[in-house]
């Protein structure tokens, strides 16, 4: 009877669990759409002149104006807490948008952080302030761009070039992007975020290829 009573519940277990976790999926494992459509930057110079695009990446998308220096330590922040853990995932890229006259700054940037930083995962793009206000626009987000071109906040940005956030934050305001100023947020807050999303991406091409292999 006691080895019966164990067989069962070694059997049971397992199929508990992936209805528990299975009908949970929808509910924490999908990070909320909060603008359809954020302005692709595919015509735009990087600095590399290689082609970036909004499209069939995971993008993380920075405003940081035209001096890079002064935001040395959001950068650092954002690689320490956020790059340094996922720059392994093939379709994840972060994106710096500046204005086309810190071209120079930007590449002295990337030779300075090498050392310290997987820097040739950041992809600077450049273009005008108006331009850059017309992508920052297209978020569709409570921030504001300063007269530099400048914002605190980065976004995440998903394969169809949607912006992902927190339709319910702890404050119940809805987070649209995160302070690359504050360590505590990014940490958290994007940290989890990115995770969810990049899950999110992990389940969807794991459906695909066994949906693959079932049909051959």
């Amino acid at each position: 009877m006691k080895k019966i009573f164990i067989v069962g519940v070694l059997f049971a277990l397992p199929i508990v669990a992936y209805l528990f976790f299975s009908s949970g999926k929808n509910n924490f494992a999908r990070l909320p759409v909060l603008t359809p459509e954020v302005q692709n930057i595919s015509n735009f110079e990087s600095l590399t002149g290689n082609k970036v695009s909004l499209e069939n990446k995971i993008t993380i998308l920075a405003f940081f104006g035209s001096d890079l220096q002064n935001t040395r330590g959001n950068t650092f922040n954002l690689d320490q807490e956020i790059l340094d853990k996922y720059y392994e995932f093939e379709d994840f890229q972060f994106v710096i948008l500046l204005p086309e006259e810190s071209r120079e700054e930007a590449a002295e940037f990337t030779q300075e952080f090498a050392a310290i930083s997987q820097s040739e995962r950041w992809k600077f793009v450049f273009a005008s302030p108006e331009k850059i206000q017309e992508v920052f626009n297209s978020l569709d987000s409570p921030y504001r761009l300063n007269d530099d071109s400048y914002s605190p906040y980065v976004f995440i940005v998903d394969k169809k070039a949607a912006l992902r956030g927190r339709k319910e934050n702890e404050d119940d305001e809805v987070l649209y992007g995160y302070d690359s100023r504050s360590v505590a947020e990014l940490s958290n807050k994007m940290n989890d975020d990115v995770k969810i999303i990049l899950a999110e991406y992990r389940l969807e091409l794991k459906k695909y290829k066994n949906q693959v292999e079932f049909e051959e």
